[in-house]
């Protein structure tokens, strides 16, 4: 169960069948990101990629807000399942695209074909520290983010990440959002 904390839905309470097995981010952590996020982009004139969308806590928020333009990428069939039908419930089927499939493998297929202003990554937080920087370069060398865009990843505050388009790490208890800037035109060109 999470809540929708500002916008359209304010409070609005979302239950996910109990067998899911999901970890949404905590009201706290959520609150703190988003007052962030709003301090820099105006939540109606932007587009947004969420991996590991799981049940939609961090979708439906950005939905809720105003944004118009969100991909949702989850691997779980009954993920994309609620997502879909829960995008629907609350007439927001319009804003949210819901993509079935590994976060890696979509962001390979994908390369070069969409920008957006913020790229957020929740990614299960027993994968590999590897994996995490395989997850950063992916989204950074493909143009996945716009000049002015961020790549915000959620993950166990013990993880610190030595990469040089970071830009900070938020700290909520056991939860962290660090914070990367897009490439610039010369970090483009070099390989990876």
């Amino acid at each position: 169960m999470y809540r929708i904390i500002s916008g359209r839905w304010k409070a609005k309470k979302i239950a996910a069948p109990k067998n899911f097995d999901v970890r949404p981010t905590t009201d706290f952590a959520k609150e703190a990101l988003f007052s962030i996020l709003e301090n820099t982009y105006d939540m109606q004139s932007i587009s947004v990629l969420d991996l590991f969308a799981g049940i939609g806590s961090i979708t439906f928020e950005f939905a809720s807000r105003g944004c118009k333009d969100i991909v949702s990428v989850e691997m779980n069939p009954k993920h994309t399942s609620f997502l879909n039908s829960t995008a629907s419930e609350l007439d927001m089927s319009s804003q949210v695209s819901v993509q079935r499939g590994d976060a890696f493998d979509w962001l390979k297929k994908f390369r070069n074909k969409k920008s957006f202003e913020i790229v957020f990554s929740d990614a299960p937080f027993e994968m590999e520290e590897k994996k995490y920087h395989e997850l950063i370069s992916l989204v950074l060398h493909n143009k996945y983010l716009k000049e002015n865009g961020v790549l915000v990843v959620e993950h166990q505050s013990r993880m610190k990440f030595d990469h040089p388009n970071f830009l900070e790490t938020r700290k909520y208890g056991n939860v962290s959002f660090s914070f990367f800037k897009p490439n610039t035109v010369e970090t483009d060109n070099q390989e990876i």
